[in-house]
């Protein structure tokens, strides 16, 4: 039995969405992806918002959302990879529940972001140089904000579910 909410962070491409879908069916939490909840909030996709509001109209609807959902009972979040960068967002997210960092390689979210058209910080040239100096800045808050740190390079997902759980418990935080 789940004592609080756990919400997931870690850069893109570290499977926050997928790992958190199979993560909530275990905890029998409701699951919020707070891109997601943006995008329905907005009416348009992420891409849009960043091009008419740049990253700080973003940020601005992304610390809303997660004061939102933060206060909800019940509920595992997948964050967006920079929702770590505003010091509200770690207070809402370490005070709020469980954090859980979702860890991987700069080469594994290549292989994983590669083709995705909705991550408007990739569409460049050299997207490896931008995942890189991504990762020096927000892996320091990931792990500041974390309970939790699991590796996902590689990995299949159910195995991940099954680490994250194993921590929960030797937590205290599942039964």
């Amino acid at each position: 039995m789940l004592k609080h909410n756990v919400y997931l962070v870690g850069p893109m491409g570290a499977g926050k969405s997928t790992i958190g879908r199979l993560l909530c069916n275990e905890l029998k939490l409701d699951f919020k992806d707070s891109d997601k909840e943006i995008e329905d909030n907005c009416g348009c996709n992420i891409p849009w918002i960043f091009d008419v509001e740049g990253e700080a109209g973003f940020r601005d609807r992304e610390a809303a959302a997660i004061e939102e959902i933060t206060s909800e009972p019940g509920i595992l979040m997948a964050t967006g990879g920079g929702a770590v960068l505003r010091p509200e967002n770690r207070q809402f997210l370490s005070s709020r529940g469980t954090v859980v960092y979702l860890k991987t390689s700069v080469e594994q979210q290549l292989q994983r972001t590669t083709k995705d058209k909705n991550r408007p910080l990739l569409q460049i040239d050299n997207p490896k140089e931008v995942l890189t100096k991504l990762m020096n800045e927000r892996h320091p808050l990931y792990e500041e904000v974390a309970d939790i740190t699991i590796y996902t390079d590689d990995r299949n997902p159910r195995f991940v579910v099954q680490e994250i759980l194993e921590r929960l418990k030797d937590l205290s935080i599942i039964d």
